[in-house]
């Protein structure tokens, strides 16, 4: 059964809404292909996209009548009866029975038929690779004349039950009423390029226009922000954006359109960060060769004298880490004002302040930002909140059910540790040791694919010996390594800690969660430290383990805020993968345990295409 297939896929039941939907939609467009004479056309339903967990409704596969060639239509089935345009956008829009904007559905199946052309191989050098259309079979011109308002293209044209015969027409246009069935292989068997990297390609991103492909939830959370601006311009009205979601749902992607686009329209906007190593890591990539580039990028404690709405937007990336004041050791005794919140001064500072936030990437003590604190904080200044959920998986092979996997395995979302065996769309593996992971991670560090290894902070920290060269810390049995170089400055052929991440050298280090954390490469190996083991069946955290300065006092840190950060901790380190990800532990009843919950029988099944990476530009 359909449901069944797809719940398989994703990891979880679909839920009866889906269902009835599939049921009455499919058996529309069903109807609509064999009175247009194309019943051999293969119909591919719920197409995930590569490298994502979001679906595409239907593909159609089959034969160009002019050409001869494979020919490929994506079509959106909507049920919508009315909708109408969001605030004269031409974007956005809103739906009957919907509480708030939704995405006009020609730009959503465009989106769709670029990420696609984007990434699989068998669209590469076609001069029409592929087209698409929105269907709206329950709707009537008149009851959503709005839609039709934006100009379609060849990839987002709208069609009505009012406009059947036009579609029919325009199926066979694209497609013969010949068989489908090898298109639809070369279409499903298709290789695939690994994703463009968001700081390889950052410059270009600020520069000229925009290389990522945003989707569904991706593009609304784009657009609310654009439209917010225009809204605020207009009629001098604040309002706050919070966009949550998962490790690689494509939080940072979003922020560095907007900033692309809205340095564009020579808005005043800054970007700003909690990590030393992503703010630096931007400023090296997005900022290079331009000073004015550079200094769009800062950091959250860089507000408190900043003007009341000196921006149009502030966009807030890794929003987790906002502290409770911005005051450190190193503020001016005249800046030591501890009464006011950091997120105060945050909101203060733009006329839209943007958050971006992963609420289990909260690492370290003191980081308090999540959507609750945020949208609480933002109704007592009686300012209007918009909150956008990004529940689609882009790191990680796409792979939602290895993020809930994760998930279950730490106990951060309710759940209890499953057996993983495998979705093929991430390869997830148990090294028996620290010099095997490394060796199968050097492999694909030798075959251009990116590779690191992480650990959590169970090891001293040493400072660089007189001679220039690092302490190898991380000792397990007679393995040893360095870690990450503590400063911004290299040391010897170790990149500084901002560029472990995206340097080729940072290879030879292990790398803890500050270095890590809001980065990503396609192999990832993690070793579990003795602050995280295995009793009775289930993972506890020691913080006596942990070498972390902060963790040593009870009263600045409870054991249950140890305990959730810990954990917090190899969530981040275990989802950096884009491919794969290796686990080690350094306790034996934990190796045993974790054998027993990791069981492959589907391995990493997309082809992927080399591609280069920053560190190996």
């Amino acid at each position: 059964m359909l449901a069944d297939r797809i719940a398989e896929s994703i990891g979880h039941n679909v839920s009866g809404s889906e269902r009835r939907s599939w049921s009455r939609s499919l058996a529309i467009l069903g109807q609509d292909l064999a009175d247009a004479g194309l019943g051999q056309v293969e119909v591919l339903v719920e197409y995930q996209l590569p490298l994502t967990s979001k679906r595409v409704d239907v593909v159609l596969a089959g034969v160009d009548p002019r050409t001869a060639d494979d020919s490929y239509v994506v079509v959106e089935l909507k049920q919508w009866s009315r909708a109408e345009s969001y605030e004269g956008s031409d974007r956005l829009v809103l739906v009957e029975h919907a509480r708030g904007p939704r995405l006009h559905p020609g730009v959503q199946v465009g989106d769709y038929c670029e990420y696609l052309t984007d990434f699989l191989g068998v669209l590469t050098h076609r001069r029409n690779p592929i087209v698409g259309a929105a269907y709206l079979h329950n709707a009537v011109d008149r009851e959503v004349n709005d839609l039709f308002a934006r100009r379609p293209s060849e990839q987002s044209r709208i069609f009505t039950k009012q406009r059947r015969g036009q579609f029919l027409d325009y199926l066979r246009a694209h497609l013969a009423p010949t068989p489908g069935a090898a298109a639809a292989d070369r279409f499903l068997t298709s290789s695939v390029r690994p994703s463009k990297h968001l700081l390889t390609y950052a410059a270009k991103e600020l520069k000229e226009r925009s290389h990522f492909t945003l989707l569904d939830e991706q593009r609304l959370a784009y657009e609310l922000v654009l439209h917010a601006v225009e809204r605020a311009r207009a009629a001098d009205r604040k309002s706050v954006v919070v966009v949550s979601g998962g490790p690689g749902s494509g939080k940072s992607v979003i922020a560095l359109s907007v900033l692309g686009e809205l340095a564009r329209q020579n808005r005043t906007v800054m970007h700003a960060t909690g990590s030393r190593s992503f703010t630096q890591t931007l400023r090296r990539y997005a900022g290079k060769g331009s000073t004015r580039l550079k200094n769009l990028f800062g950091y959250f404690n860089s507000f408190m004298s900043a003007e009341r709405n000196g921006f149009d937007v502030l966009i807030c990336d890794e929003a987790h880490r906002i502290r409770e004041t911005s005051v450190n050791r190193f503020t001016p005794k005249a800046k030591r004002d501890k009464s006011r919140p950091q997120i105060d001064e945050l909101i203060a500072a733009a006329r839209v302040p943007v958050f971006l936030l992963d609420e289990h990437q909260v690492v370290k003590p003191g980081e308090l930002g999540s959507v609750d604190v945020i949208s609480a904080h933002a109704k007592q200044l009686q300012l209007d909140v918009e909150v956008v959920s990004l529940h689609d998986q882009f790191r990680c092979g796409g792979s939602e059910a290895y993020e809930q996997w994760v998930l279950d395995l730490l106990g951060l979302d309710g759940g209890k540790p499953s057996v993983w065996v495998g979705d093929g769309r991430f390869d997830l593996r148990l090294t028996g040791s620290p010099e095997e992971m490394e060796t199968s991670l050097a492999t694909k560090q030798s075959a251009g694919e990116t590779a690191r290894m992480s650990a959590g902070y169970c090891w001293p920290w040493s400072d660089p010996r007189p001679d220039g060269s690092l302490v190898p810390d991380v000792q397990i049995a007679g393995w040893t390594r360095p870690w990450n170089v503590k400063s911004d400055r290299s040391v010897g052929d170790a990149p500084g800690s901002a560029y472990w991440a995206t340097d080729a050298n940072g290879f030879d280090q292990v790398g803890c969660v500050y270095t890590a954390q809001g980065f990503e490469y396609e192999w990832s190996g993690v070793i579990i430290g003795p602050d995280l083991v295995a009793r009775d069946g289930r993972l506890v955290t020691r913080r006596s383990e942990s070498k972390d300065p902060a963790f040593r006092s009870r009263k600045a840190l409870s054991d249950y805020e140890a305990d959730r950060l810990i954990r917090n901790t190899y969530k981040v380190l275990m989802t950096r993968g884009m491919r794969g990800t290796m686990l080690y532990s350094t306790d034996p009843e934990t190796r045993g345990w974790l054998a027993s919950l990791v069981q492959v029988q589907r391995g990493l099944e997309t082809v992927y295409e080399a591609a280069s990476s920053p560190g190996r530009r």
